[in-house]
């Protein structure tokens, strides 16, 4: 398809260019960016792209696809359809599937299945260790020439500090990041929410910000020592983002991502009991939201990532306490950030469509995240005047566990376009 997105705003921050322009897309790539009174080329495809922001498509590096194992909970196809009603057009999918994603033969089995049925472009994230039982290193040199971007025990934590030593030290080798899901489990152990004021006025065990911040000093140190790239997932304490800036002064190889939900939400949300609000980490307080939101601003913080964890109704409708963690996030993510940050004046929609293109893209070695000439045309429209009610009903993703059901939320995604290929227009997924 040759188009012409014509009288957006077209937003690329890794190429300093925030200006109204056109641009141009042929046979699947990026022709040219046209502003001004430059020409444009006749007997082209026009979308209207008048009043939106133009952006390099969306990549979320934190998305639990849950195939294969468990497909009741969603599947490649339902997942990478949920993408790109949500505006992605790049996922880096989580590797606690079961089988874990720790041989090269599920790495390839996934990128396969996504090369079929996907919607938009998968990138597996193979296992730290083997099983994800943080007792033995995955063969990671063999994971990653079947196609692995990332290494990662998401979901768990990588309890023996002499194992994640030894997995940085490995992953320095092949150039890939760790991911590292940060959690002291003898302090999170059996914690269903933040450890504070809602947590003993619920009567609910809580989890101390400790049961993060601990694991991440420890993270910090080892690969300060190893000199390796290290990536903490899912950041929600004040005192995590103190701690990772200290480091990132120090010189140390570290970035962090943040979710939409730690940033538009608060423990005290947890009032009602519904367990769509159970996340792990858990939903912290004001004071950390708040804290978060500044350390996107300075760059402490360079990525949003959702942590995208759908699971069936018949998981979360029980018992606060057996209901699982997550939340089916990717299809509300860009209008929770426009709402909560742009429209407030926390952030700039350039750092905005930073921390969800540029940024991952740089942290995972991917050629994507812009609109320079040649670049592989990857591109997603914001309208930031389109405001609807959030309604799981209508979700792409089978899971319809999300705590934003109800809310009236603006600036929502109005195309999706994948290699030249609209995708996704109007909130309607293509077939």
């Amino acid at each position: 398809m040759n188009l012409l997105i014509k009288g957006g705003t077209v937003v690329d921050p890794a190429n300093g260019f925030v200006s109204q322009a056109d641009l141009h897309i042929e046979d699947g790539r990026i022709a040219a960016v046209i502003s001004g009174k430059g020409r444009r080329p006749s007997k082209l495809e026009i979308l209207d792209a008048s009043g939106c922001i133009v952006a390099p498509g969306l990549i979320d590096m934190h998305v639990h696809l849950r195939e294969p194992g468990f497909e009741r909970k969603e599947t490649i196809e339902s997942g990478t359809k949920a993408a790109a009603a949500g505006g992605f057009t790049t996922i880096a999918c989580m590797a606690n599937t079961s089988p874990p994603a720790d041989s090269r033969a599920v790495i390839e089995l996934i990128t396969n299945i996504a090369e079929k049925v996907g919607t938009v472009n998968v990138l597996p994230v193979a296992t730290i260790s083997k099983g994800g039982l943080g007792k033995e290193l995955s063969e990671m040199l063999d994971l990653q020439r079947g196609g692995a971007v990332a290494f990662s025990d998401d979901g768990r934590p990588v309890e023996s500090a002499e194992l994640m030593r030894l997995a940085l030290e490995y992953a320095k080798i092949t150039g890939l990041p760790i991911i590292a899901h940060c959690e002291d489990l003898t302090l999170s152990a059996e914690g269903q929410m933040h450890e504070g004021y809602w947590s003993m006025m619920l009567g609910l065990k809580g989890i101390p910000s400790a049961a993060e911040e601990v694991m991440i000093a420890r993270d910090l140190i080892l690969a300060e020592h190893t000199g390796a790239k290290l990536h903490i997932a899912h950041v929600s304490s004040a005192g995590s983002v103190e701690f990772i800036r200290q480091a990132k002064a120090r010189g140390c190889a570290v970035t962090a991502e943040v979710t939409p939900h730690h940033l538009a939400l608060t423990d005290s949300h947890l009032l009602g009991f519904d367990t769509n609000f159970k996340v792990n980490p858990p939903l912290r307080t004001e004071t950390d939201r708040k804290v978060l939101i500044q350390a996107l601003r300075e760059g402490t913080l360079e990525v949003i990532a959702t942590d995208h964890a759908p699971h069936t109704a018949e998981d979360k409708d029980c018992e606060f306490g057996w209901a699982p963690f997550g939340i089916s996030g990717i299809e509300t993510a860009v209008p929770v950030l426009w709402t909560h940050l742009i429209q407030t004046g926390a952030l700039e929609v350039e750092q905005l469509i930073a921390c969800l293109s540029s940024n991952p893209a740089r942290i995972l070695g991917i050629p994507k995240g812009n609109l320079s000439p040649g670049a592989v045309a990857d591109v997603t429209i914001i309208d930031p005047q389109a405001t609807k009610r959030v309604d799981v009903a209508g979700f792409y993703s089978k899971g319809k566990n999300s705590p934003f059901h109800g809310h009236v939320l603006s600036g929502w995604p109005r195309a999706t376009i994948v290699a030249g290929k609209v995708v996704m227009q109007g909130g309607a997924v293509a077939n």
